[in-house]
C-alpha cells in the first residue's frame, strides 16, 4: 500500500525551503532599508518608533516576545516534524547533523568564552551558537542548481538543529526572576493541551486559544514567552501518514507570514543600529572579536571538526556526491548568525551600547560568512560543473 502523504510532505518541506530562501533575500533587504533609516535625517524617529506603546507594552515587545512566538511555534512543528518523518527520524540519517550542529554550537560558544571569561560580557556566550535558516538559504539559493539537494537539507537539518540548542539556551541561561506560580500554571496548561492530544482533540482552536492563555502565564514567569511556541508545537497533534495533520497543516499556514512578514519586521525592528563614528573600534572589544571570530571560524571549524570526527568512528557519512570544498562552504555559511544571534544579544545584555555593539558584531560575521562561503561554493561547485563537461563530452566522442 502506498503512503498518499509523502507528496504532500515532500511538497510541504520543498515549500519551506523556498520560502526561506526568498524571505532569505527580504532579510537582507529589511537590514539594509532599516540600517540606513536609522542613521538618516529621520534616524530618531525610527528608532523611537519601536518603543512606542501598545496595549500597555511596546511595539518592540510585542515583536520580541509575541510575534517571534509564532517563528519559534513554526520551528518547533519543523523540528517535531524532522524528527518523526523527516532527516532526524533515521539514526543513522540524523547523526550527521546532529553532530555538526553539536560543534557548531560548541565551538563557537568556547570561543566567544575564551575572549570573555570573567568581564561583563561573558553572558553572550549564546549569541554565537545559532544559524539563521532563512538567510543562509537565501544565500545558498543564489547558486541555484549547482548545489546538491543533499547539501541543502544538510543545512536545513543543521540550522534546525542550531534552533533547538538556542531555544535550550535561552530557556536556561536568559530567564531572570523566576514566578514558580506562573510557570506551574503555565505547565498545568501544556498538561492539558498534552491530554487533548492523548485524547484525539485535532481541531487547532483549542489548541491556539490555550496556547495563548500558556504565553500569557509564561511571559510573567521569568521564563522567556517565546520558549511557549515550542512547547505548543509539541502538543499539537501529528498524525503521521495522514494528510490531515493538524501540525502539518499549522506548519503550511505559518510559512508565508514568518517568511514574509514577522522575520522582516524582526529584521527592522532590532537592526536600526546607529553606526557612531567609532564603532570600528567597538569591533576590538573582547565581546565583539569573541562573537566575530566564534561565528567566521568557529562554526566552520566545529562542524567540521565533529563531522570529521563522527565519519571516522563510523558514527555517520558525509553526503554522497559532495566535494570536501562544497561542504566546507556550507560550514561556513552555518556561520550567518543573524536572527536568532541579534536575538539572544537582545536577552544577554541591558545596556543599549553592549546590545548595539553585539548587534554590528553579528552583522558583520554574518556578512563575511556569507561572502566566504558563496565564494568557497561558486568555485567548488564551478570545478565540478566543469569536470562534468569534459565526461560528457568525452563520452559524446
Amino acid at each position: 500500500m502506498t503512503n498518499t502523504s509523502t507528496p504532500k510532505l515532500q511538497k510541504l518541506i520543498h515549500a519551506f525551503i523556498g520560502n526561506e530562501k526568498s524571505g532569505g533575500i527580504l532579510l537582507i533587504i529589511c537590514t539594509a532599508v532599516s540600517l540606513f533609516l536609522a542613521n538618516s535625517a529621520v534616524g530618531h524617529s525610527y528608532t523611537h518608533f519601536w518603543h512606542e506603546p501598545l496595549l500597555g507594552k511596546t511595539i518592540e515587545f510585542w515583536i520580541n516576545d509575541g510575534l517571534m512566538t509564532i517563528f519559534f511555534l513554526l520551528v518547533g512543528l519543523e523540528i517535531k516534524h524532522e524528527m518523526l518523518s523527516g532527516e532526524l527520524s533515521d539514526v543513522r540519517q540524523s547523526m550527521l547533523p546532529l553532530l555538526a550542529a553539536l560543534g557548531g554550537m560548541l565551538v563557537p560558544a568556547a570561543i566567544h568564552l575564551f575572549f570573555n571569561y570573567g568581564t561583563a560580557t561573558q553572558s553572550g556566550v549564546g549569541i554565537p551558537m545559532a544559524t539563521d535558516i532563512a538567510f543562509s538559504l537565501g544565500v545558498l539559493s543564489l547558486l541555484g542548481n549547482r548545489i546538491p539537494l543533499s547539501l541543502k537539507i544538510f543545512l536545513t537539518a543543521l540550522a534546525i538543529i542550531d534552533d533547538l540548542g538556542a531555544i535550550i539556551v535561552i530557556a536556561v541561561f536568559y530567564s531572570s526572576s523566576f514566578s514558580l506560580l506562573y510557570f506551574g500554571l503555565a505547565i498545568g496548561i501544556f498538561a492539558v493541551l498534552m491530554l487533548l492530544n492523548r485524547f484525539g482533540v485535532r481541531n487547532l482552536i483549542p489548541y491556539l486559544l490555550l496556547g495563548g492563555l500558556m504565553w500569557y502565564f509564561m511571559s510573567l514567569s521569568g521564563i522567556h514567552a517565546t520558549i511557549t511556541g515550542v512547547l505548543l508545537a509539541f502538543a499539537i497533534p501529528y498524525l503521521k501518514g495522514s494528510d490531515d495533520s493538524p501540525s502539518l497543516k499549522l506548519m503550511d499556514w505559518l510559512e508565508v507570514p514568518v517568511a514574509y512578514i514577522i522575520l522582516p519586521v524582526f529584521a527592522l525592528a532590532n537592526t536600526g543600529i546607529l553606526v557612531e563614528k567609532d564603532w570600528t573600534d567597538q569591533l576590538t572589544s573582547v565581546n565583539s572579536l569573541g562573537i566575530i571570530l566564534a561565528l567566521v571560524i568557529g562554526k566552520p571549524l566545529g562542524i567540521l571538526l565533529f563531522s570529521g570526527i563522527g565519519s571516522l568512528l563510523g558514527w555517520c557519512k558525509f553526503p554522497t556526491g559532495v566535494s570536501l570544498s562544497s561542504f566546507i562552504g556550507v560550514a561556513m555559511l552555518a556561520g550567518i548568525g543573524f536572527t536568532m544571534s541579534i536575538f539572544i544579544a537582545l536577552l544577554a545584555f541591558d545596556t543599549p551600547e553592549l546590545i548595539g555593539d553585539s548587534k554590528i558584531a553579528v552583522l558583520i560575521a554574518s556578512g563575511i560568512s556569507a561572502l566566504l562561503g558563496f565564494v568557497v561554493l561558486w568555485i567548488s561547485t564551478r570545478k565540478q560543473q566543469a569536470s562534468l563537461e569534459n565526461v560528457d563530452s568525452e563520452e559524446k566522442k
